[in-house]
């Protein structure tokens, strides 16, 4: 569901320019449609990690998929800009929950290389919906930008089974009440993932801007140009399966080393199979990237404490995500067009590569 809410409105955006062509601050407003719903994920996953350790996952989650649709469904009838971005603060205080509660279960009924495959398989499973959600929000807006909002009803449907068969396990709640906020834990690798974040958001909002710029007019078209770096995505994730032994001090290095990169060839890219040629490398690298960066924070959280750990990880990682158009906006303004932020960042992921080189991040043992 945070996957639909990310990705399904992207191919959109320069429709939805056009429609509220006449409201003040359009060109902030709508990509802000998109990405305000990080923001809530950002302010609030520590907050449900807090609620999931303290009263319980499985209740949390089905009230969050119920108000998901909700608000989700809620543009479909809104005539204005402003209400519009306010019923997605609502799909991000449900997305903030979800996001959180989804993967503290995973991390609650898996441990060792199993934890690892499953972590691994939910970035694969959130790409691989992700390119049909490209896919399928490109379809779906060739026919109005308010047509891809019907989808948000899934929510409310996957939660029926979703209670008869999601378990969480025992635990005490005046222990779990008792237990330390995982600072030492999470702190290093939640920072490295605010920047993770900005590098993996970056050509989510920004790519059917790219396409727009070299020419492409069809929505249909930028649809599926997003949905193939996303497919490029869950290959990355699907490397982590195979590649997850190797710990974060090698593979936070590839991973960034891919993105900068890709970033850097959209940067020159003067066609269209050039900018899909980069985005592709990006993608495959922050595929890889984001199971990197959840390992490295979970693995040595109790079950008392993993709620709020991956909270805390979860917030940063939409930090990034919703500051990533803003400050893409900015650097494109300064520096005199998009891909020459977008080459900006590239520099900065290879630095970050550098870094992660250099500081060799290492894992914690798994508390079970």
């Amino acid at each position: 569901m945070p996957v639909l809410g990310a990705v399904l409105l992207a191919p959109v955006l320069p429709s939805m320019t056009q429609a509220f062509a006449g409201t003040p601050g359009v060109e902030i407003l709508v990509p802000v449609v998109l990405t305000v719903p990080a923001l809530m994920i950002a302010l609030l996953a520590p907050f449900a990690g807090v609620v999931a350790d303290r009263v319980g996952r499985k209740s949390l989650l089905l009230v969050a998929m119920v108000l998901y649709s909700v608000f989700g469904t809620m543009p479909l009838w809104l005539d204005s800009l402003a209400t519009i971005v306010a019923s997605r603060v609502g799909v991000g205080i449900a997305e903030a929950a979800i996001m959180t509660v989804c993967t503290t279960l995973i991390t609650d009924y898996y441990s060792g290389r199993q934890r690892d495959k499953y972590l691994g398989m939910q970035v694969l499973v959130a790409s691989l919906s992700a390119t049909a959600f490209f896919a399928l929000g490109g379809a779906l807006g060739s026919q109005g930008w308010r047509v891809p909002f019907w989808l948000y009803i899934a929510a409310a449907i996957i939660a029926v089974p979703m209670a008869f068969v999601l378990w969480e396990p025992a635990k005490d709640a005046r222990k779990a009440e008792a237990a330390p906020v995982p600072w030492r834990q999470v702190a290093a690798p939640s920072l490295v993932t605010l920047f993770g974040g900005i590098v993996f958001y970056a050509l989510i909002v920004q790519l059917p801007y790219v396409l727009t710029d070299l020419g492409v007019t069809s929505v249909g078209v930028i649809g599926a140009g997003t949905a193939i770096a996303s497919l490029a995505t869950a290959v990355g994730a699907f490397s982590f399966r195979f590649t997850a032994q190797y710990g974060p001090a090698k593979l936070l290095p590839v991973a960034f080393g891919l993105a900068a990169v890709g970033l850097v060839i959209v940067w020159s890219a003067t066609s269209v199979p050039i900018a899909l040629a980069g985005a592709v490398v990006t993608s495959a690298g922050t595929g890889l990237l984001l199971p990197t960066l959840l390992t490295w924070a979970v693995s040595g959280l109790t079950l008392e404490q993993r709620g709020r750990g991956t909270g805390i990880w979860t917030g940063s990682l939409y930090i990034g995500q919703f500051v990533s158009p803003i400050l893409l906006g900015i650097a494109a303004s300064a520096l005199g067009g998009l891909p020459m932020a977008l080459g900006v960042l590239g520099i900065l992921s290879a630095i970050a590569a550098v870094g992660a080189a250099v500081g060799r991040p290492q894992r914690q043992e798994t508390a079970d």
